[in-house]
């Protein structure tokens, strides 16, 4: 019959790692305590980009680039590209583009405002309230300039 041992390794700080220690002790002050409460976010930031460029680095190694026409060219759909790549496009598809932006941006303050609306008292509602009749009257702006049309 197998025998199964659990182990449990208790250390004190810096004994496995010996610089942890002295890193917690420069990081965090006794006086002050949230002087290390951002070490261990620093720390996964630190082991997230060292995390990404082992992988770029890795797979640039790994698998060196072998290029062909066919990877060569642009990709459009799967269609072979003709005409010019330097094309205009029209101004309205921008305008519709910065639309959305505004209005997701537009979003995104509305919605925590909702939720905390009582809360935040008559200020914010009348903050919120300039805050929406300023992209209604760019909406409306756009609306008579023909920005909304697509032709």
């Amino acid at each position: 019959m197998p025998c199964f041992v659990r182990l449990t390794l208790r250390a004190a700080p810096g004994y496995l790692f010996p610089r942890s220690a002295s890193l917690v002790k420069h990081f965090t002050n006794p006086s002050d305590p949230m002087s290390g409460a951002y070490l261990p976010l620093l720390i996964l930031l630190g082991v997230s980009v060292l995390n990404a460029l082992g992988m770029v680095v890795t797979s640039h190694i790994l698998n060196p680039r072998r290029d062909t026409p066919q990877k060569l060219m642009p990709y459009e759909s799967g269609m072979i590209p003709l005409g010019s790549t330097k094309a205009r496009f029209s101004v309205k598809f921008y305008m519709v583009a910065i639309s959305f932006i505004v209005f997701d941006l537009e979003t995104i303050f509305l919605i925590p405002w909702a939720v905390h609306m009582r809360e935040l008292g008559w200020s914010a509602f009348v903050s919120m309230s300039i805050f929406v009749a300023v992209l209604a009257i760019g909406l409306v702006y756009e609306w008579k300039k023909g920005g909304l049309e697509w032709d």
